[in-house]
């Protein structure tokens, strides 16, 4: 009888622990369950039109796959942006899609992979939860500036911005140090 209680609670505990490595921080979804959705937001929202870089393809335009997600290719010089004169234009954008100007300045997409030096490796799903939440970096830093769709992505539940987060961790890391934003009539990044 003590051999079977033994084995029946051991049992128990290795299927607890089972369960329990197969659950997420993400409402209790499965790891490829809240992986999966993640990767539905990310594509659905559109996070590599901007994230990931173009380079032309045979009729225009094309994503980069090989630099998924990494952001504003950090070897690319960027001039000072054309001026804007009155009219309807606010800003003007790289054949990259990855550096923006306007009132604002100009604006680099960030590096969203999970490189540890230059993407998001560093950083926690709350985090990234708090960034998009204050339309802050890192949730606490400089403010995110056009076109980061932060004011429409706090529309997300948490569990949606932890899903992105988790599928965000599973792509390739790219070590890709994207510059800092500038200021308004200030030279470009050199």
């Amino acid at each position: 009888m003590r051999k079977t209680s033994v084995k029946l609670v051991g049992l128990c505990g290795i299927a607890g622990w089972i369960l329990a490595a197969g659950y997420s921080a993400v409402a209790g979804q499965q790891p490829s369950r809240a992986i999966g959705r993640g990767e539905y937001l990310v594509n659905g929202t559109g996070c590599g039109d901007c994230h990931t870089p173009m380079k032309m393809g045979p009729s225009g335009p094309v994503p980069d796959s090989a630099r998924l997600l990494s952001g504003h290719p950090e070897k690319l010089d960027m001039p000072a942006p054309p001026k804007l004169g009155q009219g309807p234009w606010l800003g003007v954008v790289s054949a990259t899609f990855t550096a923006w100007a306007g009132p604002w300045g100009t604006s680099f997409t960030a590096n969203l992979t999970p490189d540890r030096e230059t993407g998001l490796g560093g950083w926690t799903a709350q985090t990234f939860v708090d960034a998009i939440r204050a339309g802050r970096h890192q949730g606490r830093g400089r403010q995110l500036l056009p076109p980061m769709p932060y004011i429409a992505l706090r529309n997300l539940t948490d569990d949606d911005l932890r899903a992105i987060f988790a599928y965000l961790e599973t792509i390739p890391p790219f070590a890709n140090r994207v510059p800092d934003p500038v200021a308004p009539d200030l030279p470009g990044p050199r």
